[in-house]
């Protein structure tokens, strides 16, 4: 029997809704200009969203759970397709694992974190630290940095998915929590680290909130301050249980940044977050509420405590006001644009699946199956079955198409459309700058659906009224935003199941920001078309091959369009992609997970040694690059925290002079080729899957034209 509870995936999901609509809550007032009394004076008591956010724009304390979990889910990834006791494949995590994901997700400067300044951000200290060769934990000791960096506020605010992989088991997801937690913070960092993460473990098994709070309580030392701060807000709770606002007050004169040195302490906020925890009466949405109106640091700890409330609560407990906006979507601002755009179902059977495998118990059959048919990397697979999902699916007119989620399926309701009106539902693969309200971190997209690759999108339809409802499948060009017609009219008959398919088009250079149904009435003149599309699944797979036209592109977020950069300056020039850079530089395109690929480009070198493609890049850190490397030769590199050379050949190359250059990596065999000659061949097996991209191994300026790129 499994130790697990029936519920575990969908506690899961609930812990992550809960923590991204704490983050939306608490954005709009985090900044230091929102004090509590502010906050009271001109909101008084929140009870919904402060902003009608079209797409929530990305957040440092969604970016750190999501990205610095991935060494664990890697290794999950791995025994998915081996035996569950490989002894080869532990899984542990050291702080140099959680460190080296830093390096790998981070763009330097930009995104992810707060990049406040060395000795003034903890993480942008904790960032250099490492890239200069300080080693985690000492990268984020105090040792190393001194009390006051080590104990501020990131080290609760990035560890709630530890929590979520060890249910019940708070000791274990204090230790782990601590341990990734330790790359950029100590002291009371790691003691914030604990007791957020121990509180969501126990939140699978309690029974009420004051015990989530003494189990996470017990995961740290007696006669710390986080203790004691914890300790005082209980206290004061059991003396005073129907007056929150009485208890911030107490914080506010005893607790109060005024005593905690630094720009964000960690302890007046850990205080903040019991007391929503224990005033929030057994109440999602009056938890996540009264830490908004605590004031400090809003965003964080509404969704740290929105986490632990989740699972706690269940998904019944999310009121509708506040989880319909999130429409399981998030967005980050990490290296890999493609990772930047998360489905939260898909996320949330990741991490379960991490939390069978540490429990050392099979996966069950539909999470094992969901997995398998796609994880939001390299294919997309939205079935609809956990509870209230709808996978990021909208409508393009809420007052004809209304989406929701009922019994499993994803149900498009129509309403009253008159001959040749049409309404669609749609997902966005991509996203442009216009599609936000702020440029909270700074989030960079590559297309998550890519020419050439398959959609399939299985339907039914319940008829309400008229005889004529004509379907289609469709994509969005994002540059002409025209609707790209991809089948033919289908006119569905009622109660009959449906599989829609077709093929991405190439979009001459561009690509699709929705793909999805158009739905049109045909019925004659006067009638309407009303009823509801069930949708049982939409999947989105296949090997992709596009163009990208540099010409059409735009400079939006900082990054130019669809790429995402580390290092150097980066523009488009002459309809091409210029980098100049004084030092390493890089660009990075296309999914993820792709393995066997080919980029081609035409690249003219104007200055410096190094011009180079890039393949199967799974970050900063690892990846293929080859290209010209000094005068007069060229070579190919493994890059894994440094350059090992595999292959060099002469190539009388000059600057000025326009060359199409191409890498391909096929199995272990890698191969660059100028102008359709084969140059240089090496086999390395380091690497089956990763990004592709450009850049420079030292100070150069080059314009690349138009890409190339091939999925094999």
């Amino acid at each position: 029997m499994s130790t697990l509870s029936s519920d575990y995936l969908e506690r899961v999901y609930a812990g992550l809704l809960g923590k991204m609509i704490g983050i939306r809550l608490g954005a709009p007032v985090e900044p230091a200009i929102w004090t509590y009394e502010r906050i009271r004076e001109v909101y008084g008591d929140i009870t919904s969203y402060l902003k009608p956010y079209r797409n929530f724009a990305a957040d440092d304390d969604a970016n750190g759970p999501i990205y610095f979990i991935r060494p664990l889910l890697e290794k999950v990834e791995l025994l998915r397709h081996a035996d569950i006791g490989n002894p080869s494949i532990s899984l542990s995590i050291t702080p140099g694992e959680v460190g080296r994901a830093w390096l790998e997700y981070a763009r330097e400067g930009v995104g992810m974190f707060w990049w406040g300044g060395y000795g003034r951000s903890t993480e942008h200290t904790a960032y250099l630290n490492l890239k200069h060769g300080v080693p985690a934990p000492e990268s984020g000791s105090i040792a190393r940095n001194g009390k006051i960096s080590a104990e501020q506020i990131g080290g609760q605010i990035f560890i709630d998915t530890w929590g979520l992989v060890w249910p019940g088991k708070p000791e274990r997801a204090a230790e782990y929590a601590a341990a990734a937690a330790s790359v950029s913070h100590d002291g009371e960092g790691l003691n914030g680290a604990r007791f957020i993460a121990g509180c969501i473990a126990a939140a699978f098994s309690a029974l009420d909130v004051d015990t989530v709070v003494r189990m996470g309580r017990s995961q740290i030392p007696d006669g710390s301050a986080y203790a004691s701060v914890v300790d005082a807000v209980v206290d004061f709770h059991r003396r005073q249980p129907d007056n929150w606002r009485a208890c911030m007050e107490f914080l506010i004169a005893e607790w109060g940044y005024d005593r905690w040195p630094g720009l964000c302490h960690i302890i007046p906020n850990a205080g903040v977050c019991v007391l929503a925890l224990l005033y929030g009466r057994g109440s999602f949405a009056r938890t996540v509420e009264i830490a908004t109106m605590c004031g400090w640091d809003t965003d964080c700890n509404a969704g740290n405590v929105g986490c632990i409330a989740g699972v706690l609560y269940g998904l019944d407990a999310l009121p509708a006001h506040y989880r319909t906006p999130i429409n399981d979507s998030v967005v980050l601002s990490g290296l890999p644009g493609t990772l930047n755009i998360l489905d939260v179902p898909t996320f949330a059977r990741r991490i379960a699946e991490a939390g069978y495998r540490l429990a050392m118990e099979p996966v069950p059959a539909d999470l094992a199956h969901a997995l398998e048919r796609g994880d939001g990397e390299g294919a997309l697979w939205f079935d609809f079955k956990l509870p209230g999902s709808t996978h990021g699916m909208r409508s393009s007119d809420p007052v004809r198409g209304t989406v929701r989620h009922r019994n499993g399926t994803l149900e498009f309701q129509f309403e009253r459309l008159l001959r040749e009106e049409s309404v669609k539902l749609f997902y966005k693969p991509f996203y442009r700058r216009d599609d936000f309200d702020d440029e909270r971190y700074s989030p960079v997209f590559s297309p998550l659906a890519r020419p050439g690759q398959h959609v399939e999108i299985e339907f039914s339809l319940e008829r309400w009224e008229g005889q004529s409802l004509g379907v289609e499948g469709y994509v969005r060009d994002t540059w002409s935003r025209a609707d790209i017609i991809t089948t033919p009219t289908l006119f569905p008959a009622e109660g009959e199941t449906y599989q829609l398919s077709f093929a991405i088009p190439s979009l001459d250079g561009s690509f699709p920001d929705e793909i999805g149904l158009k739905i049109t009435g045909f019925s004659g003149k006067g009638k309407r078309e009303s009823g509801i599309l069930r949708i049982t699944h939409v999947a989105v797979g296949g090997k992709a091959s596009y163009t990208i036209d540099m010409s059409r592109q735009a400079v939006e977020f900082g990054c130019v369009t669809p790429f995402s950069h580390d290092g150097g300056c980066w523009s488009i020039e002459e309809g091409r992609l210029q980098l100049m850079t004084p030092v390493q530089a890089a660009s990075y395109t296309g999914g993820y997970r792709v393995g066997n690929q080919r980029i081609t480009a035409m690249v003219r070198p104007l200055a410096g040694d190094s011009h180079c493609l890039i393949v199967r890049a799974q970050g900063a850190m690892k990846g293929y690059w080859a290209g010209f490397d000094g005068p007069g030769k060229v070579a190919l590199y493994r890059h894994d925290q440094g350059f090992t050379l595999l292959a060099q050949a002469s190539f009388p190359w000059t600057a000025g002079t326009d060359y199409a250059l191409s890498l391909q990596a096929s199995g272990s065999q890698l191969e660059f080729s100028v102008d359709g000659q084969v140059l240089l061949r090496a086999e390395d097996a380091s690497f089956s899957y990763g990004m592709a991209g450009c850049g420079a191994l030292c100070a150069a300026r080059a314009l690349y034209g138009s890409f190339k790129v091939e999925e094999l």
